[in-house]
């Protein structure tokens, strides 16, 4: 049976003082012990996040991005997976919905960032996920199997036994929409079917996320559906309480 996993995405969030108020706040919470828990903070405070206790509870640390190029070098301003995997990181996001847009990401990159991860020893999360108008044209699964092809057909389905991918339409991160159960549902069982096709085992065990404003007052029934496997969490992954919460319900 996969187990349930929530993963925090920061994003370009906080400081040294409120990322320790935030650790702080956390660890006062409770969690369920069948739950994976991942946070994922801005790249200046991974070693601060690194070297705080919640980590010996077992949590994942992983980070938001990655450089596409394995080996250290002259590259100004990019970070190497193996430096993460220098601060205790185990994960990383790859293909965030945010990197695709305002980095103009393709799919091409997003799938060296995949290879560099994994060459590193870490766990990559892709994001796949589609806009409002392409929604709206009826090209949700067609956006999202073009995305998880890109990866699937350089890397070879064994790829995603050490991989997790995440579901996250584009039209409900940060807007406040969220994608109701049946709708993220029929799209998790989309990549997971489409997975099966090529490796039955891998497919049934890969974990699948779902992420666009998920709150403590919709997780449960996300979580409910047969083929959610947890969440990325943003702005809710800010708030302790929110979270523990989040966490609690994939726990149930």
């Amino acid at each position: 049976m996969r187990q349930k996993l929530v993963a925090g995405n920061w994003k370009m969030f906080g400081c040294r003082a409120s990322v320790e108020q935030l650790l702080l706040d956390l660890a006062a919470q409770e969690y369920p012990a069948n739950v994976g828990i991942a946070v994922f903070p801005n790249f200046l405070h991974l070693q601060q996040v690194s070297q705080n206790l919640l980590l010996q509870k077992k949590w994942n640390l992983g980070a938001q991005d990655c450089a596409t190029e394995l080996e250290l070098g002259a590259f100004t301003g990019e970070v190497s997976a193996k430096q993460l995997a220098d601060v205790n990181c185990s994960m990383v996001l790859v293909g965030h919905s945010e990197r695709r847009i305002l980095q103009f990401e393709s799919d091409q990159v997003i799938c060296r960032k995949f290879i560099a991860a994994q060459s590193a020893g870490l766990i990559p999360i892709l994001c796949l996920g589609e806009s409002l108008a392409e929604r709206e044209a009826g090209k949700a699964e067609e956006t999202v199997l073009t995305q998880l092809n890109a990866v699937l057909q350089e890397v070879g389905v064994g790829a995603f036994k050490h991989a997790i991918i995440a579901y996250e339409p584009v039209w409900a991160i940060g807007t406040g929409l969220t994608a109701t159960p049946e709708q993220a549902q029929e799209i998790h069982g989309i990549i997971r079917g489409y997975l099966k096709q090529h490796d039955e085992l891998i497919g049934q065990s890969v974990q699948i996320l779902y992420g666009g404003s998920v709150k403590a007052a919709n997780a449960a029934e996300l979580f409910a559906m047969a083929d959610i496997d947890g969440g990325l969490v943003g702005g809710a992954s800010l708030n302790a309480e929110e979270f523990s919460a989040i966490c609690r319900a994939a726990g149930n």
